[in-house]
């Protein structure tokens, strides 16, 4: 069987930037088996899977080695392309995840929106537990949902902060973001996840859920904007709104195909 496949960049101002997502939209589930086969052959950080429910889509995401339960950028190029190529008509999209609940997508203009919950942190007193994954130690720390939050003094040490991957692989969660307050932006953050096979992701939409209550309160204002400062980059819209998180990007399609699958 052939299955059409596309690939591209969220939150992205232009091609090859931002983070890039396969995004396979089904008209039923394959096995949990071929999927996880799919995204690793991709060899992307996330390939997104999606089939029509009533009033909306059921999204999946898997990076090469595991399913997550959520993923921003591929959820935003996952709507980008049901709306721009699958024939959706609509300007908002509700994906429903078996582990995230409904997620909702609105179209405005050139912008996705993506409507995720809000993570929940709690501050951890040790900080010793992650001497040994970075060059420089932190401020602070938070635990969240799936990651933790490590907060540093400034910009210049999250631009150059030596991850020690093996050492980051030890700690029991998803991954690890690391953050600062910034000149240009209102915060910039990197984030490491080599537990679910990506060492570094370029921009990571489901990290924002946990940076954006943070930020938010810190430093005293709902609207944010924020980069992640990867090799590829990319700026993010954030906004805190009750108990949800309102990230905003564009998407830039680079290509469009078919996988042959027995």
């Amino acid at each position: 069987m052939t299955q059409k496949i596309y690939q591209i960049d969220a939150f992205a101002e232009e091609l090859f930037s931002g983070n890039p997502a396969a995004v396979c939209p089904l008209e039923n589930w394959l096995p949990d088996e071929t999927m996880q086969k799919v995204a690793a052959e991709n060899n992307l950080a996330e390939t997104a899977f999606t089939v029509p429910v009533e009033n909306g889509f059921e999204i999946r995401w898997f990076t090469p080695e595991v399913e997550v339960d959520l993923c921003g950028h591929a959820t935003l190029a996952s709507a980008f392309v049901l709306m721009n190529f699958e024939g959706f008509l609509g300007e908002e999209i509700n994906f429903f995840s078996r582990n995230s609940g409904t997620l909702t997508v609105t179209k405005n203009g050139d912008f996705l929106i993506l409507n995720f919950p809000k993570d929940t942190l709690q501050k951890v007193d040790d900080l010793s537990i992650f001497e040994k994954c970075f060059a420089f130690q932190s401020m602070e720390a938070y635990q969240g949902k799936t990651d933790y939050l490590l907060i540093f003094e400034n910009e210049h040490q999250i631009q150059n902060i030596e991850p020690n991957f093996f050492e980051i692989s030890k700690i029991d969660a998803r991954g690890i973001i690391v953050s600062s307050k910034s000149e240009n932006y209102d915060f910039v953050s990197r984030f490491f996840g080599p537990n679910c096979g990506v060492n570094e992701d370029p921009v990571t939409g489901s990290a924002h859920t946990t940076l954006t209550p943070f930020w938010a309160e810190n430093l005293e204002k709902t609207k944010l904007t924020a980069k992640q400062i990867s090799k590829r980059g990319g700026v993010l819209e954030c906004e805190l709104k009750n108990d949800r998180i309102l990230i905003s990007g564009k998407c830039k399609t680079y290509l469009k195909g078919e996988i042959f699958i027995n």
